[in-house]
């Protein structure tokens, strides 16, 4: 069963699964701020050097199987599969959306 996504998280998550860069950078703020694990990456410049860096070398595809609102967030969970150490590894994807788009990114294991 599909879930329903706001439109900038389903861009997200459908660019991530082509491994795509670009498209995964094109819902997010020119000011938005990705926080992997803890780890503050902010602007797109930034956010764009962790996927190239983290995500696409290892192919970290996020398959989200759940989602729900959490003072105005919109919590994303489910497995991220690649060629890492773990996977399939179950995260949880915190979005702060503004204007139409995505101000902060905050993943969590």
């Amino acid at each position: 069963m599909p879930i329903n996504l706001p439109k900038p998280v389903a861009d997200y998550i459908e660019a991530n699964a082509r491994l795509d860069i670009d498209g995964m950078l094109k819902p997010f703020l020119c000011d938005a701020v990705f926080i992997d694990n803890g780890k503050h990456f902010a602007g797109q410049a930034a956010i764009r050097q962790l996927f190239e860096e983290e995500v696409i070398p290892v192919k970290a595809i996020f398959t989200p199987d759940t989602v729900r609102k959490d003072d105005g967030d919109v919590l994303v969970e489910g497995p991220a599969h690649g060629d890492f150490p773990g996977s399939p590894l179950r995260f949880t994807y915190r979005f702060t959306l503004m204007h139409g788009a995505i101000k902060t990114l905050e993943t969590t294991v």
